[in-house]
Protein backbone atom coordinates (compact mmCIF):
# COMPACT_ATOMS: atom_id res chain seq x y z
CA UNK A 1 0.00 0.00 0.00
CA UNK A 2 2.58 2.35 0.93
CA UNK A 3 4.50 1.70 -2.86
CA UNK A 4 0.82 2.27 -4.58
CA UNK A 5 0.08 5.74 -2.17
CA UNK A 6 3.58 7.17 -3.14
CA UNK A 7 3.12 6.61 -6.39
CA UNK A 8 0.23 8.00 -6.51
CA UNK A 9 1.50 11.11 -5.45
CA UNK A 10 4.91 11.32 -6.95
CA UNK A 11 2.93 10.43 -10.06
CA UNK A 12 0.69 13.98 -9.30
CA UNK A 13 -2.40 11.27 -9.93
CA UNK A 14 -5.60 13.97 -9.71
CA UNK A 15 -7.76 12.64 -7.72
CA UNK A 16 -9.72 15.39 -7.30
CA UNK A 17 -13.68 14.63 -7.74
CA UNK A 18 -12.73 11.66 -8.64
CA UNK A 19 -15.05 8.24 -7.42
CA UNK A 20 -12.45 5.79 -6.38
CA UNK A 21 -13.04 2.46 -4.36
CA UNK A 22 -9.80 0.14 -2.78
CA UNK A 23 -10.33 -3.45 -2.91
CA UNK A 24 -9.71 -5.54 0.06
CA UNK A 25 -8.41 -2.03 2.41
CA UNK A 26 -7.19 -4.09 4.94
CA UNK A 27 -5.86 -1.24 7.36
CA UNK A 28 -7.42 1.03 4.97
CA UNK A 29 -4.26 2.87 4.19
CA UNK A 30 -4.37 3.77 0.67
CA UNK A 31 -8.26 4.51 0.68
CA UNK A 32 -7.30 7.21 3.35
CA UNK A 33 -4.39 8.45 1.39
CA UNK A 34 -6.58 8.87 -1.38
CA UNK A 35 -9.01 10.74 0.12
CA UNK A 36 -6.22 13.40 1.08
CA UNK A 37 -4.57 13.20 -2.35
CA UNK A 38 -5.18 15.97 -5.47
CA UNK A 39 -3.73 17.90 -7.54
CA UNK A 40 -4.10 21.73 -5.74
CA UNK A 41 -5.04 19.89 -2.53
CA UNK A 42 -3.31 22.99 -0.53
CA UNK A 43 -4.48 25.16 -2.30
CA UNK A 44 -8.15 24.11 -2.05
CA UNK A 45 -7.78 24.91 1.57
CA UNK A 46 -8.09 28.27 1.25
CA UNK A 47 -11.56 27.11 -0.48
CA UNK A 48 -13.80 24.95 0.62
CA UNK A 49 -11.98 21.48 0.58
CA UNK A 50 -14.55 19.28 0.92
CA UNK A 51 -15.10 19.85 -2.87
CA UNK A 52 -11.74 18.84 -3.65
CA UNK A 53 -11.06 15.42 -2.47
CA UNK A 54 -11.77 12.24 -3.77
CA UNK A 55 -15.44 10.38 -3.33
CA UNK A 56 -13.06 6.99 -2.00
CA UNK A 57 -15.29 4.07 -0.85
CA UNK A 58 -12.82 1.84 1.28
CA UNK A 59 -13.93 -2.02 1.14
CA UNK A 60 -13.24 -5.11 2.60
CA UNK A 61 -14.72 -8.26 4.10
CA UNK A 62 -16.98 -7.85 7.12
CA UNK A 63 -14.81 -8.81 9.84
CA UNK A 64 -12.44 -5.78 8.77
CA UNK A 65 -15.17 -2.89 8.51
CA UNK A 66 -14.79 -1.84 12.29
CA UNK A 67 -11.13 -1.46 12.46
CA UNK A 68 -11.55 0.16 8.95
CA UNK A 69 -13.90 2.42 10.10
CA UNK A 70 -12.05 3.31 13.23
CA UNK A 71 -8.56 4.30 10.96
CA UNK A 72 -10.57 6.44 8.54
CA UNK A 73 -12.18 8.48 11.60
CA UNK A 74 -8.37 8.78 13.49
CA UNK A 75 -6.69 9.25 10.43
CA UNK A 76 -9.09 12.02 7.98
CA UNK A 77 -9.70 15.66 8.98
CA UNK A 78 -13.57 15.92 10.31
CA UNK A 79 -14.06 18.11 6.77
CA UNK A 80 -12.90 15.10 5.10
CA UNK A 81 -14.62 11.84 6.20
CA UNK A 82 -18.11 12.31 4.47
CA UNK A 83 -15.98 11.69 1.31
CA UNK A 84 -14.88 7.98 2.66
CA UNK A 85 -17.23 5.61 2.88
CA UNK A 86 -16.26 1.98 4.62
CA UNK A 87 -18.26 -0.57 2.94
CA UNK A 88 -18.40 -4.45 2.99
CA UNK A 89 -17.53 -6.01 -0.12
CA UNK A 90 -16.62 -9.95 -0.67
CA UNK A 91 -15.30 -9.96 -4.26
CA UNK A 92 -17.59 -11.80 -6.63
CA UNK A 93 -20.56 -11.31 -3.82
CA UNK A 94 -22.27 -8.19 -2.43
CA UNK A 95 -21.83 -6.73 -5.83
CA UNK A 96 -25.28 -5.36 -6.41
CA UNK A 97 -24.12 -3.06 -3.41
CA UNK A 98 -22.12 -1.06 -6.05
CA UNK A 99 -23.16 0.18 -9.70
CA UNK A 100 -21.71 -1.37 -12.18
CA UNK A 101 -19.39 0.86 -13.85
CA UNK A 102 -19.50 3.32 -11.36
CA UNK A 103 -15.99 4.50 -10.28
CA UNK A 104 -13.07 6.14 -12.06
CA UNK A 105 -10.30 4.55 -10.27
CA UNK A 106 -9.77 0.79 -8.61
CA UNK A 107 -7.23 0.82 -6.36
CA UNK A 108 -5.53 -2.63 -4.91
CA UNK A 109 -2.38 -3.15 -2.98
CA UNK A 110 -1.68 -7.36 -2.12
CA UNK A 111 -4.47 -8.27 -2.79
CA UNK A 112 -3.28 -10.80 -5.45
CA UNK A 113 -2.18 -13.98 -3.27
CA UNK A 114 -5.32 -16.40 -2.99
CA UNK A 115 -5.59 -18.41 -6.34
CA UNK A 116 -8.64 -19.36 -5.10
CA UNK A 117 -10.13 -15.77 -5.23
CA UNK A 118 -8.89 -15.05 -8.60
CA UNK A 119 -11.88 -15.23 -10.44
CA UNK A 120 -14.43 -13.75 -7.79
CA UNK A 121 -11.57 -10.62 -7.84
CA UNK A 122 -11.83 -10.59 -11.63
CA UNK A 123 -15.31 -10.91 -11.71
CA UNK A 124 -15.60 -7.69 -9.16
CA UNK A 125 -13.21 -5.62 -11.19
CA UNK A 126 -15.17 -6.15 -14.50
CA UNK A 127 -18.63 -5.14 -12.41
CA UNK A 128 -17.40 -1.56 -11.12
CA UNK A 129 -15.17 -0.95 -14.50
CA UNK A 130 -16.36 1.29 -17.03
CA UNK A 131 -14.68 2.04 -20.39
CA UNK A 132 -13.01 5.50 -18.48
CA UNK A 133 -11.85 3.36 -15.43
CA UNK A 134 -8.14 3.27 -14.54
CA UNK A 135 -7.22 -0.15 -12.16
CA UNK A 136 -4.01 0.45 -10.27
CA UNK A 137 -2.76 -2.43 -8.85
CA UNK A 138 0.56 -2.90 -6.14
CA UNK A 139 2.13 -6.68 -5.80
CA UNK A 140 5.02 -8.80 -4.82
CA UNK A 141 5.42 -11.19 -8.34
CA UNK A 142 6.47 -14.14 -5.58
CA UNK A 143 4.49 -17.52 -6.79
CA UNK A 144 3.94 -18.61 -10.51
CA UNK A 145 0.22 -18.08 -9.31
CA UNK A 146 0.67 -14.43 -9.40
CA UNK A 147 2.21 -15.15 -13.09
CA UNK A 148 -1.46 -16.94 -13.46
CA UNK A 149 -3.25 -14.22 -12.06
CA UNK A 150 -1.39 -11.21 -14.43
CA UNK A 151 -2.41 -13.46 -17.46
CA UNK A 152 -6.00 -13.82 -16.14
CA UNK A 153 -6.11 -10.06 -16.15
CA UNK A 154 -4.88 -9.49 -19.67
CA UNK A 155 -7.02 -11.89 -20.66
CA UNK A 156 -10.03 -9.32 -19.67
CA UNK A 157 -8.10 -5.90 -19.61
CA UNK A 158 -5.24 -4.32 -21.36
CA UNK A 159 -2.74 -4.29 -18.69
CA UNK A 160 0.77 -2.42 -18.38
CA UNK A 161 3.64 -1.59 -15.77
CA UNK A 162 3.86 1.65 -14.77
CA UNK A 163 6.20 1.46 -11.96
CA UNK A 164 8.13 -0.89 -10.15
CA UNK A 165 9.85 -0.15 -6.49
CA UNK A 166 13.13 -2.03 -6.94
CA UNK A 167 14.15 -1.59 -2.76
CA UNK A 168 10.60 -3.48 -2.13
CA UNK A 169 9.93 -5.89 -4.59
CA UNK A 170 6.72 -3.92 -5.73
CA UNK A 171 5.36 -3.95 -9.40
CA UNK A 172 2.21 -1.62 -9.94
CA UNK A 173 0.14 -2.25 -12.71
CA UNK A 174 -2.37 0.10 -14.86
CA UNK A 175 -5.45 -1.84 -16.06
CA UNK A 176 -7.89 -0.95 -18.64
CA UNK A 177 -11.15 -2.26 -20.80
CA UNK A 178 -10.06 -2.63 -24.44
CA UNK A 179 -6.71 -1.58 -25.62
CA UNK A 180 -6.66 1.94 -24.21
CA UNK A 181 -3.08 2.93 -22.82
CA UNK A 182 -4.43 6.40 -22.05
CA UNK A 183 -2.44 9.02 -19.61
CA UNK A 184 -4.36 9.49 -16.35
Amino acid sequence: AVVLCAYLETEGIDLRDRSVIELGAGTGLLGIVATLLGKGFFVCLFKAIYNCSAHVTITDRAAALEFLESNVQANLPSELRPRAVVKELTWGKDLGNFSPGAFDFILGADIVYLEETFAELLQTLEHLCSEQTVILLACRIRYERDHKFLKMLRGRFSVYEVHYDSSKDVHIYKAQRGSRKDDF
